[in-house]
């Protein structure tokens, strides 16, 4: 109990410190205008959103119109940043009043028929993926005095931890490219009408639904399993400045004549989480799908431990590393506050270290010290008296951090910066091998839409740690209790899931590594065949092998969910992705990643989604593939919702687990870890921390 009280004090001061953080303005998703432009932007005149949250996985489809107001044809250039896990499954434009839908071409062919087209004058659209910074989208031409509309549809996995099942909208790209935000101006108004609305369809019963950052949206409660969000600039009412909440509307503020303007910001993420009933039981889904005719599957199995992990009882040393680079410089006094809020939070018998990194790393404490109230109160004022200055030396601060280190303690790192290294060693292989050689496991707070996200999670996986993405509009205390909780109990070490009597393969991820308490484990694969199926889940925990099994039948045909086809398909690119950042450039991990791109219509590093007009396509002997993908996944998706939610529990008459899931205490959406109001203001923020692999 002391070592878990300590961490909950510890992590409210990480809140505090995290509350007290601020960032310059940063660049968020919108039209984009070279600097040194003369002519006027163009205008996003509307932007409609539509998500629909059901079976484990998220589909979000956004339309928008932009205006051209100029005297000459332009090219619209929309900018958005990556959604975690996401992928773009559909790109459309309106041509001729008739939605064309794109299809997807190798990166490099996919740029020279835009230009191609764009050069002949003749209509064309252009999805591309920045790395894991921003997905592109150039549409031209739009014509002078007129219209056009466009459509962007991604897919992405809906998780749920410890009862809390969240979605992120996102809009606020971090701005951390300094090239593009010195040539670019970003156009983030939408002029007339903005909408969003989110359909929640659960297998299990929801009791709270809430939006930290956006308490204007209109919640509806259509069923026990059943929920919808709406946000709309034309219904909803603009908050008064002496209000308390007046921070958290993207409206635009009244008009002089008092009346509300109809220009809605695209600066700020929309976050909406829910919330399980209690005592849930642990449980097994399944949802399948199998193309008619075909003999091979896709399969998502979610398993949903039950809440038997013991809990973590001996105490523990801390380790600061604080980034003091140049990018900090706003961020230091606020900061430093922050960081003497955490340490305060340590109790009797914890030690600590602060290590500082910019171009270089050192020191500021020379080895652990006692988490006394006059050794916390000297290191305050030296954090205080620091000076921002240089680069990003990200390797080496945590190189520093990772020594010394005492192998009779559990030890926690917390890490602050925005985790993008500039100087010193940058590469992902770096950072992996170092975690490696050490018995450490680094746990991350992911912040922000422009952190390099796919790094940091190798670093996590590589440790067997876990990541948290955590958004300006979350609501941080909430995400804090969450980490809280799995640093206080054993994890599942070494996991490994046996499937036997129905023909698997290609699954992923291929290694599970450790699950902590409320973490759901959700393997995608292929299936042959039907019938009855022995699921096996192996694991260490505590040091003691343990086994949880149960039995239940794989379908012979059919299912409402053929986008398991390119949630597969995507993972197993993330997957080749990860091995291309470690070890480099390879051709064959390269063509593998092409090839899923234009099997399943996904846009990737490597590939790119083109529309053109109809009778291009055919010039060009493009196959309409993505088109036909796309009719069969719109017409699954109108039959899942012509009926109620229903639960996808495959395990009833053999239970995999005796126990009810984890979840946090209830009562009303306001009440409970679920309802706590504490917000985070605007930054570009990673924190972690870690404990000995021992534990």
């Amino acid at each position: 109990m002391g070592f878990r009280n300590g961490l909950t004090r510890l992590f409210a001061g990480l809140a505090l410190l995290l509350g007290s953080m601020l960032t310059t303005p940063a660049l968020a998703a919108g039209l984009m205008t070279p600097t040194n432009s003369g002519l006027p932007p163009l205008q996003i005149r509307e932007q409609h959103v539509t998500v629909d949250v059901e079976d484990g996985y998220a589909i979000t489809e956004v339309e928008q119109v932009f205006h051209n107001p100029n005297d000459q044809d332009l090219e619209a250039y929309y900018r958005f940043p990556v959604p975690e896990r996401g992928t773009v499954a559909e790109f459309t434009v309106w041509i001729d009043g008739k939605p064309v839908i794109g299809e997807v071409l190798e990166k490099q062919q996919a740029r020279q028929v835009y230009e191609k087209e764009k050069a002949a004058g003749r209509e064309a659209g252009l999805t591309e993926k920045d790395s894991y910074k921003a997905l592109d989208v150039r549409v031209q031409p739009v014509r002078a005095g007129q219209d056009t509309r466009v459509r962007l549809v991604y897919m992405q996995p809906a998780f749920v931890d410890t009862g809390i099942g969240r979605y992120v909208y996102p809009l606020e790209e971090g701005g951390v490219d300094e090239q593009k935000l010195a040539f670019w101006t970003a156009n983030d108004s939408v002029e007339e009408h903005f909408s969003f609305t989110l359909n929640l369809r659960s297998g299990y019963p929801v009791d709270a639904l809430r939006l930290p950052k956006h308490p204007q949206a209109q919640i509806q409660q259509l069923g026990p399993q059943h929920w919808q969000v709406k946000l709309d600039n034309r219904t909803a009412t603009v908050v008064s400045e002496e209000d308390d909440n007046s921070e958290s509307a993207n409206f635009s503020p009244p008009a002089a004549n008092g009346q509300p303007t109809n220009a809605f910001t695209l600066n700020q993420d929309i976050v909406v989480y829910w919330r399980h009933q209690q005592d849930l039981p642990g449980s097994v889904d399944l949802v399948a799908y199998k193309a008619p005719g075909k003999d091979r599957g896709t399969f998502m199995l979610s398993i949903t431990p039950g809440d038997d992990l013991p809990p973590i009882t001996t105490g523990s040393d801390w380790v600061f590393v604080l980034d003091i680079s140049g990018s900090m410089n706003a961020k230091l006094a606020t900061l430093a506050d922050g960081v003497s809020q955490a340490l305060g939070k340590l109790r009797g018998g914890d030690r600590f270290r602060i290590v500082l990194f910019d171009d270089r790393a050192e020191e500021l404490t020379n080895g652990f010290v006692d988490a006394t109230p006059d050794s916390i109160r000297r290191y305050t004022q030296k954090v205080m008296q620091l000076q921002s200055r240089g680069g990003t030396n990200l390797f080496g601060g945590l190189s520093l951090a990772l020594k010394p280190l005492d192998a009779d303690r559990p030890t926690g790192i917390v890490l602050v910066t925005d985790g993008v290294a500039n100087v010193g060693k940058t590469q992902q292989k770096d950072f992996i091998d170092l975690l490696e050689s050490h018995d450490v496991r680094l746990f991350t707070f992911v912040m922000g839409n422009s952190a390099n996200r796919p790094m940091l999670t190798a670093m996590t996986d590589a440790s067997n740690g876990f990541a948290l993405s955590v958004s300006n509009s979350d609501d941080i205390a909430g995400q804090i209790l969450n980490a809280t909780a799995k640093l206080t109990h054993q994890a599942m070490n070494d996991v490994e899931i046996d499937i036997d009597g129905v023909r698997t393969a290609d699954l992923q991820p291929q290694r599970i590594g450790s699950i902590y308490q409320g973490r759901q484990i959700v393997l995608l694969g292929h299936y042959w065949g039907d019938g009855p199926a022995n699921v096996t889940l192996r694991a260490n925990v505590a040091g003691q092998d343990k086994q949880y099994k149960t039995r239940f039948d794989f379908p012979a045909s059919g299912g409402d969910n053929p986008e398991l086809e390119r949630l597969w398909a995507y993972a197993t690119i993330q997957d080749m992705q990860r091995e291309i950042n470690y070890f480099g450039e390879e051709k064959d991990l390269q063509q593998g990643i092409v090839d899923l791109g234009l099997e399943y219509g996904l846009v990737t590093n490597y590939t790119s989604m083109v529309v053109l007009r109809d009778e291009v396509f055919e010039e060009y002997g493009i196959e309409r593939r993505n088109a036909k993908r796309r009719e069969i996944e719109k017409l699954a998706k109108a039959q899942r919702q012509a009926n109620a939610p229903t639960s996808n529990r495959v395990d009833q008459a053999q239970p995999m687990y005796t126990t009810n899931r984890p979840s946090y205490s209830g009562g009303s959406g306001s009440g409970g870890a679920f309802g706590i109001g504490t917000l985070l203001p605007f930054l570009i923020l990673l924190v972690g921390g870690g404990l000995r692999r021992r534990q």
